[in-house]
């Protein structure tokens, strides 16, 4: 048994530690609005709501005096200060600062101060004289509010998450999200596409709908500052990947059509109406604070007139003290978009286009994002596809709730069906080298072609890795990675791509690799370079190397084998040391070069050995022929450098500086948080305390001189506060609370205690009454039984006779001297001395009660002598039996516990005590027997007695001070 108690223990401490350890979360962070998703044991996939009780929160920060304000909060403060609350950053995540995008985005909102990064060239917020803002930093101190409301839905830390993207980002947009992610203290299990968030959604809770023929969909998602298509392939796989998928097929991202640019035209017509009314000289848009009155007035008209023919704009005291008010109509606001209505169907049409296919393949067009809830612009995909529109999953959620899925299945803790996703390449990656020509010019003046290979096609699916091979360097080199073939794209948005050229990698060693490996038996192979484009989309060079064909005799081969078994132990060995000591891996430097058998062919793969034929007279020998030798793969390790030619990521001195600055601003937060709490704790306390004084049961729980002294604290403690309390510090105001707690507290207790103590009293009551009862059924059964047949002893009854006895007399007693005493004295009868008196009566009671469960009738002694030695032998081999069966049951128990694994079930807790609902045979006669004679059972009498003590123990927990 220590076996199996062993691994139930192993199992159940597993269960502690993932219970307290394992929740993930996802961030549908969008242009307008974030949306987080949660998953912890024992709780399914749910939306995390704010502080606001909301399911999603605006995607906005503020500051102002020192203080961070986020969602509804930085929005309400930015209509005052919009210079000070920033919104709407996702399209600045690696942009330069004299992009297209930036340009666009300072002409959206002209009341931000935008500067250069003078070291990165990327976005700077200048918040004030001394104070700037990047990107990354505002983006990321927004995911630390969306962690901070994940912790407190669950109730524990969460640091794994997967971050949803635009399908317009590109490489630098990537890694500046990731960035951002690391700052807030986050883990980045992956960066998704929305549109896979969607589709991941989409496909698991309709599993069973797939299977191995493609059923094609379209998700068209209109959200605030972009608009995409993409067809998904549903389908279920063969072989060992017989399980449901989703690939991309399609995409094609229109990154200025959105619910934004509708916002934005509908703010500026609602302007151009206020300056038309004359009435004030000064322009609406020269104001900021005006202007942002305006816009978020224009985002409230924009979403009644989605569902209403025409409704009016009104902004009290726009500008100059005057009120605005403007009817307008839905055909209104049609015609200020036209243009953005004529283009959303075509994000549909090129997505079909890129996935070689049409509308008749196509089964369903499912609308995603706030902003397909327009009415015209639904009218023009309808037109545009020639289907009707689905809308049968939440627009609002669905990306959040596929990203959370996914965040699940990477996270180790929790195991979920598999649903496999292929993503696709939208930007398509090159190499472009020079490669020397050895039939055209001379050494002295060498001619060079350039060669561009194609890595990463457009709708290549991804995660993948490539390996590049470049076959007749003979020299250090280098090649540059870009983006390629971008045809499908808009001159727009390959503007709004940025840098198109991605890296500069230079390649060294090349040489020296040569010069080593030189020989008869060794053939250079070229150089390979390793990519890998991963779930995230982020392309990265993992190595470079040089690779040789080498002839190596058997032995040689096979001491290379030897060697290579020895380091794959070796490092296994040390991976198993690390997980039980709690190491952090770190990488190990490959070795300089490493031999890999190549794959050998049927003539060499054995030594052949025959016969020789047989001689007379001779004896038979054999002939053994030489062993041929073998081809192996040596491989030299390059240095590698690479220069990144598009943005530098925000890393090193830089990064530090951020996280810094974020750390500061948390450490400032908790402060006022403090100061704010201790200085609602004074307040209240005071006014509390005022009105208490004035109640009939506080003023006969006080004398007159503890009831003046406790005024005069107050009347002193509110004057400080009104003179210098709110500039005060936190621990002054703690230490004035402190001092009006112990001025009150003597009040304070006595009021507890008699509003306590009947309760106390009744419960004491109840326990007597039923400890009497259970005293008479006990007498009963011992004045009538035989004397082998009595459950107690006459000891034992005297005891609980004695202690029933005491406890009322002390009851009573006591009850007489409290009421003898004014009530602003100290009591006599306190909560806690009855609990105490409750508790001995309990320990008397329940020590019988569990006497009286376990008791059985002593088995009759055998006569006959024989009998009794034959039922001996009989018992003898029954038990051996017994014994055997009882050791292999414990054997399959012990295999049992070691092969179970820690489910993720919240584990069921039994009070203490439960009485048990089998009987044996003789206890049911027993029962049923004093059922007919209308006499309790002891079953009856223990289950009386044990809701007694359940009612001691609330008691206890309840009414103790």
């Amino acid at each position: 048994m220590g076996k199996f108690w062993i691994g139930a223990l192993l199992c159940l401490a597993s269960f502690v530690v993932l219970a307290n350890s394992i929740a993930v979360m996802s961030v549908d962070f969008g242009g307008e609005w974030i949306k987080v998703g949660i998953v912890s044991p024992g709780v399914p996939m749910e939306i995390v709501l704010n502080k606001e009780s909301k399911r999603k929160t605006p995607a906005a920060i503020a500051f102002r005096n020192g203080e961070r304000l986020f969602g509804e909060d930085a929005l309400n403060l930015g209509v005052r200060f919009p210079q000070n609350t920033y919104s709407y950053l996702l399209p600045l995540l690696g942009q330069k600062a004299n992009s297209s995008v930036v340009e666009r985005y300072k002409k959206q909102f002209p009341y931000y101060k935008i500067e250069e990064d003078p070291e990165r060239g990327t976005v700077v917020f200048r918040h004030d004289d001394d104070t700037r803002f990047t990107p990354e930093e505002l983006v990321a101190m927004m995911l630390q509010q969306c962690k901070r409301d994940a912790e407190i839905s669950v109730g524990q830390s969460v640091s794994e998450v997967v971050l949803t993207v635009p399908a317009y980002f590109g490489q630098t947009s990537r890694r500046a999200m990731l960035s951002a992610a690391q700052l807030a203290g986050l883990k980045p299990l992956q960066l998704i596409n929305d549109y896979m968030a969607v589709a991941i959604n989409y496909g698991i809770f309709r599993r069973k709908d797939f299977n191995d023929t493609a059923q094609n969909v379209i998700f068209y998602d209109m959200g605030a500052t972009s608009t995409a298509a993409a067809v998904v392939s549903y389908s279920v796989g063969k072989g060992r990947d017989a399980d449901p998928q989703a690939a991309i097929l399609g995409v094609r991202v229109d990154r200025s059509l959105g619910g934004l640019e509708m916002q934005l035209r509908l703010r500026d017509y609602l302007g151009k109406k206020f300056n038309e009314m004359k009435k004030t000289p000064n322009d609406v848009f020269k104001n900021p604070r005006a202007l942002a009155k305006l816009f978020k007035e224009a985002g409230r008209l924009k979403n009644v007139l989605s569902a209403n023919a025409n409704h009016y704009a009104q902004v009290e005291g726009l500008l100059d003290e005057q009120d605005f008010k403007l009817p307008v109509t839905r055909e209104e606001f049609e015609e200020l978009c036209t243009d953005l209505f004529e283009r959303a169907g075509q994000p549909v049409t090129e997505a079909l286009a890129l996935a070689g296919l049409t509308m008749d393949s196509i089964s369903q067009v499912i609308l995603v994002g706030a902003g397909t809830r327009v009415p015209k612009v639904q009218e023009a995909l309808t037109k545009a596809t020639g289907v009707t529109l689905s809308k049968n999953i939440n627009a609002d959620e669905a990306a959040a709730m596929g990203a959370v899925y996914k965040a699940a299945d990477l996270s180790s803790g929790f195991k979920v069906k598999r649903f496999i996703t292929k993503d696709a390449v939208l930007y398509p990656i090159q190499v472009v080298f020079e490669r020397k020509l050895d039939t055209e010019g001379t050494p002295e003046n060498p001619v060079f072609k350039t060669v561009k290979r194609m890595l990463f096609s457009k709708m290549n699916p991804f995660p993948q890795k490539k390996v590049l091979t470049f076959n007749k360097n003979s020299e250090d080199f280098s090649f540059s990675v870009n983006y390629a073939e971008l045809d499908h794209l808009s001159a727009a948005d390959v503007e709004a791509l940025g840098s198109l050229s991605l890296s500069q990698v230079e390649l060294s060693g090349i040489a020296a690799a040569l010069e080593k490996h030189q020989g008869p038996n060794v053939e250079a192979k070229g150089v390979k370079a390793h990519f890998n484009l991963d779930e995230s989309g982020i392309l990265q060079l993992l190595g470079a190397e040089l690779s040789f064909e080498k002839l190596v005799t058997a032995e040689e081969a096979k001491k290379e084998e030897e060697e290579d078994l020895d380091s794959t132990l070796s490092k296994l060995g040390s991976t198993i040391s690390k997980l039980f000591s709690g190491e952090d891996e770190k990488p190990a430097d490959a070795p300089a070069e490493k031999a890999e058998e190549a794959e050998p062919s049927a003539s060499s793969s054995s030594t052949t050995t025959t016969p020789a034929p047989a001689v007379k007279g001779e004896k038979n020998e054999t002939v053994t022929e030489a062993p041929k030798p073998k081809v192996a793969i040596v491989k030299e390790n390059l240095k590698v450098g690479e220069e990144k030619l598009d943005l530098l990521d925000l890393q090193g001195e830089k990064f530090e500086s951020s996280k810094t600055k974020l750390d500061t601003l948390d450490e400032a937060d908790e402060k006022r948080k403090r100061h704010e709490g201790a200085l609602n704790s004074l307040e209240s306390f005071i006014l509390d305390s005022r009105i208490r004084l004035e109640n009939e049961e506080y003023q006969a729980a006080g004398s007159e001189s503890e009831r003046e002294a406790l005024s005069a604290a107050l009347s002193k403690a509110s004057d400080w506060l009104e003179d210098e309390g709110f500039t005060a510090e936190t621990e002054q105001l703690e230490n004035q609370l402190k001092v009006l707690h112990d001025s009150a507290k003597d009040i304070m207790r006595r009021v507890k205690e008699h509003q306590n103590r009947p309760e106390a009293l009744a419960g004491l009551e109840m326990g007597l009454q039923g400890s009497k009862k259970f005293l008479a059924m006990a007498d009963n059964q011992t004045q009538n039984a035989a004397e082998d047949e009595r459950v107690f002893t006459e000891n034992e009854l005297t005891t609980l006779r004695k202690t029933i006895k005491d406890t009322e007399e002390w009851k009573n007693r006591k009850v007489e001297e409290q009421a003898a005493i004014p009530l602003h004295e100290n009591p006599k009868l306190t909560v806690k001395a009855i609990v105490e008196k409750m508790n001995a009566l309990d320990r008397e009671v329940k020590y019988l009660v569990n006497k009286a469960k376990n008791w059985r009738p002593p088995k009759k002694a055998k006569e006959d002598k024989k009998e009794d030695k034959n039922a001996t032998e009989s018992e003898k081999i029954v038990e051996e039996e017994e014994a055997a069966a009882a050791e292999k049951s414990e054997a399959n128990a012990t295999k049992e516990a070691e092969e179970q694994q820690p489910k993720e079930e919240v584990p069921v807790l039994e009070l203490d005590g439960a009485v048990s609902q089998e009987e044996e045979p003789e206890a049911a006669a027993e029962t049923e027997e004093k059922k007919e004679k209308g006499e309790p059972s002891w079953f009856t009498s223990a289950l009386i007695v044990t809701t007694i003590h359940i009612l001691f123990q609330l008691a206890s927990d309840y009414l103790l001070p």
